[in-house]
């Protein structure tokens, strides 16, 4: 397998702002300090639990630093670099390799359809720029951008682009990956509701905001499955399935925020556009947490 530093539970923190919609470094930094202290195997600030699309430049430096330094070295990280223009996501990507990043994550961010061959050339000229392993995104969801199999395999051919995370929601896609590539690529499921089944696919990682609000389900989920007891693993995976279910189809950053909210965790706010969680939203969601804890 190409070299890999993550396996895992790979935990994504929100982005939390102030009354006036200011990033709250001092507030992140004890969010992300929660989720090492938790037991993640990995913490992956500037994903869409962070809003990345929502942050200036000088803000994704600034969460970047925040990071790095208050994980100080005690788990791999991995930065979310991606921007709409190559230029862009270079600078992010080599913004994050010189401030210790192990690792950056892109997902091709398109306004217009791009094509098989734009989507290689700017993930091979970022890869060019760098020499921390790349792990490539693929959320048709989010980015408006699905990459096949066959582009996935191609992308492979950059010496670092390592690792791929899947987040379609198709389970079928993640048996095709790990039957066509092998043991020559790890991959990370990033579909929340998917991750018995994605582990069961031989994914090496699950990609998750869940573990803001679950994170003894989440490591319990995953030591089982090393230990290959599935019989415990699928108990595990159905006593937190409503709530990533949740989470998933509410928003990621405003169910995170408002289920840290109930664990009597600050979480700050959100920034326009995003507003909360309805109230009948947040009963349902404390109802789905107070459930979790009794089963």
């Amino acid at each position: 397998m190409k070299d890999t530093v993550f396996k895992g539970i790979i935990a994504y923190p929100i982005t939390p702002f102030d009354k006036e919609e200011k990033v709250d470094i001092v507030l992140f930094k004890k969010l992300v300090e929660r989720l090492v202290a938790a037991g993640s195997h990995a913490i992956a600030p500037l994903g869409s639990t962070g809003v990345l699309p929502y942050l200036s430049d000088e803000e994704k430096e600034a969460v970047t630093e925040a990071t790095i330094d208050q994980v100080s070295g005690r788990v791999p990280t991995l930065v979310g670099v991606s921007n709409l223009t190559t230029e862009k996501t270079i600078y992010h990507a080599r913004f994050a390799e010189r401030a210790g990043a192990a690792a950056v994550m892109i997902i091709p961010m398109s306004y217009w359809k791009l094509s098989d061959d734009e989507i290689f050339r700017h993930y091979d000229a970022v890869a060019s720029k760098i020499s921390i392993p790349i792990m490539a995104y693929n959320n048709p969801a989010t980015s408006g951008v699905d990459m096949s199999t066959g582009l996935l395999k191609r992308l492979l051919e950059i010496p670092n682009v390592t690792m791929i995370k899947e987040s379609t929601g198709d389970i079928q896609r993640m048996h095709t990956l790990k039957k066509e590539l092998g043991e020559e690529v790890a991959f990370y499921n990033g579909s929340n509701p998917l991750a018995l089944a994605a582990f069961a696919a031989g994914a090496d990682g699950w990609c998750t905001a869940a573990t803001n609000l679950i994170p003894e389900l989440n490591i319990m989920l995953y030591d089982a499955v090393q230990a290959n007891d599935w019989e415990k693993a699928r108990q595990l995976f159905y006593k937190q399935l409503d709530v990533l279910k949740f989470i998933v189809a509410k928003g990621l950053p405003r169910a995170v925020k408002a289920g840290l909210h109930l664990l009597d965790q600050d979480a700050g706010y959100l920034r326009s556009p995003l507003q909360p969680l309805e109230e009948k939203e947040v009963v349902h969601l404390k109802q789905i947490l107070n459930d979790v804890t009794q089963m």
